[in-house]
């Protein structure tokens, strides 16, 4: 930006400037612009070459992208298009207006829709299109803070009705009400996309146009016609996630995408870059990562004054005004902006001589000209080759006059006065009169009226109304538990992993006729270290342009290979990429009509603590797939240390309402829980996902045990009866993934060393059983007359005599979560504190969760019963040489 103002704009020889001027318009002319290009690189160089370099600068002057005589004709009604826009403003004014009177400080946001009417209004009337008509349709991330602009246009549709308006943001109303914002989980056949948590929507819009290719390289689905289309704030854009992946939008070539930047100068609580210029920010940004800009600054009223700027003195004083002083002459008068903005030269007030003050104060912005959005949307929908952004400058509360327009309270503004309701209705015309204007009444005109005909000819012109959800694909028939079968009868003596396991389990389903092609491998650039580099070969990594290079490793088995049609998303360094490819891929199904399976397989530690919020976007969308957390835990990845070695991934996953989270240990556990997962989410249909942990800790898998099938998914079941006698006293280890082990090692301890009894369990799923123990509780408590029911883990439980210890390599937190309904004495033992680099079994004995940590713990449980004297556990920590002085894992 600053390069452009520091240009010197003195011209101390005209007629020489006209000269250059006109031999490069005739060389556009007469050669066209690839020739004038080549000239103009060619100048640049022997500029350089001289020793004289131009100062860099990634922007355009700050005008219009589009010149004025190049726009398109306006193919619709202008004025009937406006009174449709004013009806949609005044019912989404009315609708926070209204919720606020009835319940004070319900909240909502009057003022980004008023910025954005015009913007989402172009697209809805010409540019948005539905999935009928024989066409994908496009996929549309609405401005999260703009509902009530979208809930309105949805009433003068007819698709919401009136009641349901007068409950926004009161969804537990009689009759049905309106989510705040986009949020699928809560209107699943309405919002398609949760948009408002800032900064998601861009990299999920991103991410979702790449997978629409994917889907038509692949030949899953022709969405050649599809247009991804994103509405964002200037001020969300800075949020890393905003940004961040906007170079892989055009690497990708991705033309199918398009962003529309709603540049009304403000954050929530003044100007986005008040001592700078956001637009031209931003124009940089995309400009340097290989985007089409189009911006759109100013309005038709400025083209006359653009036109007579022989001097590009008006240029150079729309360049070196900052954004603060843009928005202070929103609320101020013509006098003021004649002697702030053009007062500054003689020349520019000369221009505006004949212009009053009352209209110096109504030139518009770009961003609510009709004429130039529409020119602009146009310009996008048939660019080729790149992405493109649309910076398109507005008015944060436009029409609400003094009540907030352009001020920096105006985010914040949820309710009008009468002489501003009044103020409203007249500048938008809306026929309501003035003694029924306070009550701030909804107004719909006749379902025949010219405005209605209208509205519903251009959405059915464009292939059916948005935004909508529904679920247009088929149930699936998934493979049977049988298909597995060779994962229930163990390694046969040899070591695997459950990582290992886990990719032999996604390769059977890769090979299924009937499932494989729908299948959709996700990582982040750890294909290698979960031991999945046998599938690059086999099924390819997805490249939109194929590879145009020979890898390597060709000459080996395993190269490294890429394709158009490849299968595998290869995400890079992105964690938060990775979840949007999932995200897009498990809501294809409704997105779609196509129920595309997505296996996202990360770093666990990386996981939910990097890209928790998206993982919560992810469930609010009912997005369907498996999150498998790799190298996890804190105690079995060695040697990573403490930002690598994951104890808390479960208690993140805990609090997502409709993530299943399974800690398996052996190989039989996870392809039942894998094969139980395609059953409920893709034939039964059901609205949740998976998050499944696996460990890269080579142990024998064993045969899975009969009847176990039922306790896996539920959460527990024993897996090996204690071998002592039946007199001895007796206790039960609760063992999760590779922990497993400890507990079977501990057993052989207590059993061989101290005459102890234990039975070992293998929990799979604490969240499960904590919730299933929750129902129960809440049925009980409401159905107080009745038998009592009984939780599964009561119910199991209620039989077996003495204490029980469980042991995770993950936090205290996560085995007790089911501590109030075990009938049993209770010990939890995890990996609270900071991990360490170190060995297995260093680290086992640093967070005492190694076997003979969980041996002295059940036999400090059966001494506090009187089982056993309290004697006999110091004689045991003397025995198993544990040191009760070392310092505590959790604060050391």
């Amino acid at each position: 930006m600053t390069q452009w103002a520091n240009i010197p704009m003195d011209d101390t020889d005209p007629a020489e400037t006209r000269e250059w001027v006109d031999s490069l318009h005739y060389l556009l002319r007469s050669a066209g612009p690839e020739r004038a290009r080549f000239i103009l690189h060619r100048l640049r160089d022997e500029m350089r070459k001289s020793g004289h370099d131009l100062p860099f600068t990634a922007n355009t002057p700050y005008i219009n992208t589009l010149s004025a005589e190049g726009q398109p004709s306006y193919p619709g009604d202008p004025e009937l298009e406006r009174r449709i826009r004013s009806l949609i403003r005044w019912n989404a004014m009315a609708m926070v207006v209204r919720a606020n009177r009835n319940s004070a400080g319900i909240g909502g946001h009057i003022s980004t829709y008023a910025s954005l009417a015009l913007l989402l209004e172009m697209g809805f009337n010409h540019f948005f299109r539905g999935p009928g008509n024989g066409e994908p349709g496009d996929q549309v991330y609405f401005q999260g803070h703009a509902s009530p602009g979208v809930y309105a246009r949805a009433f003068l549709e007819g698709r919401l009705t009136q009641k349901q308006l007068e409950n926004f943001r009161r969804e537990l109303q009689e009759g049905g009400g309106l989510s705040s914002y986009p949020h699928p989980w809560l209107m699943p056949g309405f919002w398609e996309f949760p948009t408002v948590s800032m900064g998601l929507s861009p990299i999920m819009a991103i991410y979702q146009a790449r997978f629409n290719r994917y889907l038509h390289h692949r030949g899953l689905k022709d969405t050649a016609g599809s247009k991804v289309w994103a509405f964002l704030g200037d001020g969300e854009t800075d949020e890393p996630e905003s940004l961040g992946a906007i170079t892989l939008a055009s690497r990708e070539k991705l033309d199918n995408l398009i962003f529309v930047v709603n540049c009304n100068l403000q954050r929530l609580d003044g100007p986005v870059r008040g001592n700078g210029k956001i637009i031209q920010e931003l124009e940089a940004a995309f400009r340097g990562a290989g985007w089409n800009v189009i911006k759109v600054i100013w309005g038709t009223d400025w083209d006359p004054l653009l036109a007579k700027d022989n001097q590009g003195l008006l240029k150079k004083r729309m360049m070196e005004v900052v954004d603060g002083w843009y928005q202070k002459y929103v609320v101020e008068k013509g006098k003021f902006i004649r002697e702030h903005f053009f007062g500054v030269h003689p020349e520019l007030l000369e221009m505006v001589q004949s212009i009053t003050d009352d209209k110096l104060e109504t030139l518009r912005r770009g961003g609510h000209d009709m004429e130039k959005v529409y020119a602009a949307y146009h310009a996008a929908v048939n660019h080729t080759g790149s992405p493109t952004v649309i910076l398109a400058k507005t008015i944060k509360g436009y029409g609400l006059g003094e009540a907030g327009e352009g001020k920096n309270i105006t985010h914040q503004a949820k309710k009008l006065n009468e002489n501003e309701l009044l103020s409203f209705r007249t500048r938008f015309g809306i026929p309501i009169g003035d003694d029924d204007v306070v009550n701030a009444p909804f107004y719909k005109p006749a379902d025949d009226s010219e405005e209605l005909t209208y509205l519903h000819e251009r959405r059915k012109y464009l292939g059916g109304y948005l935004p909508e959800r529904k679920v247009r694909a088929e149930p699936l028939s998934v493979p049977g538990r049988d298909q597995f079968e060779e994962f229930f009868k163990g390694s046969n003596g040899r070591e695997v992993s459950s990582t290992m396991a886990f990719v032999q389990v996604l390769t059977r389903l890769l090979r299924n006729p009937d499932l494989g092609k729908l299948i959709v491998p996700i990582i982040p650039d750890e294909a290698r270290t979960f031991g999945m580099e046998t599938l690059f070969r086999q099924y390819g990594i997805y490249a939109s342009q194929g590879q145009l290079y020979d890898p390597v490793d060709m000459d080996q088995l395993l190269y490294y290979r890429e394709a158009q049609d490849g299968q595998i998303l290869e995400e890079g360094i992105s964690e938060a990429g990775s979840v949007s490819s999932f995200i897009a891929a498990g809501t294809a199904y409704a997105t779609h009509g196509i129920n595309t399976i997505p296996f996202f397989v990360f770093y666990s530690m990386f996981g939910f603590q990097r890209i928790g919020d998206l993982i919560w976007a992810a469930a609010d969308m009912r997005t369907r797939g498996f999150l498998l957390g790799g190298t996890s835990g804190r105690t079995t990845l060695n040697g990573e240390g403490l930002q690598h070695e994951d104890g808390h991934s479960h208690l993140l996953a805990a609090t997502v309402p409709n993530l299943l989270t399974y800690d398996p240990a052996y190989a039989y556990e996870l392809a039942i829980i894998i094969q139980d997962g395609l059953r409920r989410m893709y034939q039964q249909q059901e609205s949740v996902f998976y998050y499944i942990t696996l460990y890269n800790e080579n142990q024998v898998m064993p045969e899975m045990p009969k009847g176990v099938e039922d306790g896996i998914l539920k959460g527990l079941y024993k897996f090996q009866r204690g071998p002592g006698k039946p007199d001895m006293p007796k206790a039960h280890l609760f063992g999760s993934g590779s922990l497993l082990q400890e507990a079977l090692r501990a057993q052989r301890i207590l059993e061989e060393h101290f005459q102890v009894s234990a039975d070992v369990w293998s929990a799979t799923s604490y969240k499960a059983l904590r919730r299933d123990a929750l129902e129960v509780d809440r049925w009980n408590r409401l159905h107080p007359t009745e038998k009592p029911r009984a939780s599964y883990i009561e119910d199991i439980l209620k039989k077996e005599k003495g204490p029980i210890v469980a042991v995770t390599d993950y936090m205290k937190l996560v085995p007790d979560q089911i501590a109030p309904w075990v009938p049993n004495a209770y010990t939890t033992l995890g990996t609270d504190g900071f991990g360490r680099s170190d060995s297995r079994e260093a680290l086992r004995r640093f967070f005492e969760v190694d076997a003979e940590s969980i041996a002295i713990a059940a036999l400090h449980a059966l001494a506090k019963e009187g089982a056993i004297p309290m004697k006999r556990v110091q004689q045991a920590i003397d025995h198993l040489d544990i040191d009760p002085e070392k310092p505590d894992p959790v604060s050391n």
